[in-house]
């Protein structure tokens, strides 16, 4: 399957600036990390708990890593805005990048110091990349298909892309598509060691200097009709090496069809991966709210979509990633369908 659409129902966001979009707010509140083992601090964004404190009440939750409660504020908000009520036709969609960082740094890392004898058996159920989509799964008491995929900064258009997939084949009749990114001080040093980070705790898209790193979810509820705005999503593409990123950014886009967006919501953080964002089209019609909100890697492409369901007209959303994938979907307001 190329180009596959679907309508969205509700979207829900979590970033550091808390659980709404942040249009024309300035840079997220910035904190320090420490790496214990070398005392070298990084600049990171973090969500503010206050965000999921709600979700304490949830027995499933109780013990749960911040991606999870992430991503199930996300999807609780995306659900709200919908009004569906979830059911046996309702399916789960959920992209990750680096996954429940925290708790397999603390698994490894006991069993590394103290031994195998010592790691926490509480902490091992944390460790796999599909736990926040059973632990949503389990809350929202779904029984339908659930799914984990993993990825880059392009894997939430591709689980957009794979729910567009199960509603058109008439697998389910909702899709609940979740994203979401913790962060951990391994994630901010192994960051820091590939050049990627920001020293300045800032993220400037387009000027260089690399990116913040923030912690952050998104969500959205698919089905075929109804909803506020129609999404156009299309298959991804590898890229062999960085040379090549921009061609095959091109030619994922190209798969949308003559677009002229009037807006384009894209991915830009400051790193090698703007060169290409710079010829998606005129810098006056390109919003880059990495600079707002960070970069929350796993979570940053769908909340490219929030950000685009609410402008006017059809908006581009391209994304690329450090793994180098690209990948993009067309966001077009009901005002114009």
């Amino acid at each position: 399957m190329s180009a596959l659409t679907s309508r969205i129902l509700g979207t829900g966001i979590v970033t550091p600036h808390g659980t709404s979009l942040a249009f024309g707010k300035e840079a997220p509140p910035v904190s320090e990390i420490t790496n214990p083992e070398t005392g070298r601090k990084h600049l990171i964004a973090t969500v503010p708990a206050a965000c999921s404190a709600h979700l304490g009440r949830e027995p499933r939750l109780r013990r749960a890593s911040t991606i999870s409660l992430l991503a199930a504020t996300a999807a609780q908000a995306a659900i709200l805005q919908s009004g569906i009520t979830p059911g046996s036709r309702t399916a789960l969609v959920l992209g990750v990048s680096n996954g429940c960082a925290q708790y397999t740094r603390r698994f490894y890392e006991q069993i590394v110091k103290t031994g195998a004898n010592t790691a926490s058996p509480l902490l091992f159920p944390e460790t796999v990349h599909n736990a926040p989509a059973s632990h949503l799964a389990a809350m929202l008491k779904l029984d339908g298909a659930t799914y984990t995929l993993i990825g880059d900064a392009t894997v939430g258009l591709q689980a957009l892309h794979f729910a567009n997939q199960l509603l058109t084949m008439g697998d389910a009749d909702h899709v609940i598509v979740a994203a979401a990114e913790e962060l951990d001080w391994i994630l901010a040093e192994g960051h820091h060691l590939w050049r990627l980070t920001s020293s300045t705790g800032t993220c400037r898209p387009y000027a260089g200097g690399g990116t913040l790193l923030a912690e952050g979810a998104a969500a959205a509820v698919l089905a075929l009709e109804g909803g506020s705005a129609k999404l156009t999503t299309v298959p991804g593409q590898t890229i062999p090496s960085r040379r090549h990123a921009t061609a095959a950014l091109r030619a994922t886009i190209s798969q949308l069809g003559d677009v002229q967006p009037d807006h384009i919501v894209d991915g830009a953080n400051g790193t090698w991966l703007d060169t290409a964002y710079a010829q998606c089209g005129p810098s006056d019609r390109r919003v880059s709210p990495k600079a707002n909100i960070g970069d929350a890697i796993g979570a940053s492409a769908l909340q490219q979509v929030v950000f685009a369901t609410a402008l006017a007209g059809r908006t581009l959303v391209p994304a690329l990633g450090w793994n180098q994938q690209a990948a993009a979907a067309l966001v077009e307001s009901s005002a114009e369908n």
